[in-house]
């Protein structure tokens, strides 16, 4: 029996993988600096997880309730640094 949903096409997602994957490699090697690079590859990384994650875990055929399952310890954990990154900065300044 079939589930009514569509599958998502594993091989174009596996493409579109190693295309980041090579980008990724290649931003190490753009004019502007190691920040910039790093910036950029975390970046892809990020792009490539999100693929992963929707097409691989199959999060894009679940009830809304996932997502909000996953964003809602995203948004805090993005407080929690937001509040604790002027301690972050100090400390480093400190040294």
């Amino acid at each position: 029996m079939t589930s009514g949903k569509a599958h998502p096409n594993y091989t174009r997602v596996w493409l579109w993988l190693l295309g980041l994957l090579g980008l990724g490699v290649a931003a190490s090697f753009l004019p502007g600096g190691r920040t910039f690079a790093v910036v950029v590859i975390f970046a892809i990384a990020f792009v490539k997880a999100i693929l992963v994650a929707a097409n691989f875990m199959h999060l894009r055929f679940e009830p809304p309730l996932i997502y909000a399952l996953v964003l809602i310890p995203l948004l805090f954990l993005a407080v929690l640094a937001a509040a604790l990154f002027p301690d972050f900065v100090w400390h480093a300044l400190a040294r």
